[in-house]
């Protein structure tokens, strides 16, 4: 298109899946200036165009079979494939965990595999609400496409023993609530663990040395039992 001024190019696609029926329906169409310009008809394999103007680029488009075929694909599988997965995300509801460093640390609320991201959080204390302390984190995609996002609780240890503390988190009208916290806390002394490394390595080098001296001495006879001199040694220099 080559025309003086100022015009809008518009791009829509997208497609349509009934998860009752199973249904399917694609579309891609363009327009330009806020009118109709392209349009894909995936059952006939073309771009047509309802104006004159488009239809040079329609036979272009048309003329480039590779561009053509990624265009029915993606549409007609791929993007089918996408909505169907997030579909079945939203049905889902998120996995709510409690996650503690330490004793001494703060309690997270983590909530990961949810789609779409509208999620919220909130917090119980011995069955009332409870938003003190409360920090929230930034929401995080997977690589699977859904979400997580995380809330933090930040009270000291000793009103975390003598509360119940739970976390609360809604996604599309579902509730799920997490009570157990799961702490690290039995780490080992570094101490303990370096002692531990080291028996084990001054163990494995024993065993390769002994080995190695083993082996050494079972060749040794091997070759003094091959290379045994005459009875009468002294004759063979004679």
């Amino acid at each position: 298109l080559r025309f003086s001024g100022v015009h809008t190019f518009q791009l829509m696609y997208g497609c349509e899946f009934d998860d009752q029926t199973g249904e399917k329906n694609a579309f891609r169409q363009f327009g330009y200036d806020g009118e109709d310009f392209l349009h894909l008809d995936l059952k006939e394999s073309r771009y047509i165009s309802p104006v004159q103007q488009g239809i040079p680029s329609a036979q272009k488009w048309n003329n480039n079979k590779a561009n053509l075929e990624n265009d029915k694909q993606y549409l007609s599988t791929e993007c089918i494939e996408w909505l169907q997965k997030y579909l079945q995300y939203g049905k889902i509801s998120p996995q709510v965990s409690l996650l503690q460093k330490s004793s001494s640390s703060p309690v997270t609320c983590h909530a990961t595999g949810f789609y779409p991201s509208g999620v919220t959080f909130s917090w119980m204390k011995n069955g009332q609400d409870h938003d003190e302390d409360v920090d929230l984190g930034e929401l995080l995609p997977n690589e699977d496409g859904t979400f997580q996002k995380t809330s933090t609780l930040n009270v000291k240890p000793e009103e975390l023993k003598k509360n119940k503390f739970s976390c609360v988190v809604e996604h599309q009208g579902k509730t799920k609530t997490a009570n157990e916290i799961m702490t690290n806390n039995e780490s080992v002394p570094i101490g303990i663990i370096v002692g531990a490394l080291a028996a084990v390595v001054l163990l494995v080098v024993i065993g390769v040395a002994g080995y190695m001296v083993y082996q050494k001495k079972k060749g040794e006879d091997k070759f003094y039992d091959g290379h045994k001199s005459p009875s009468n040694d002294s004759n063979v220099f004679n």
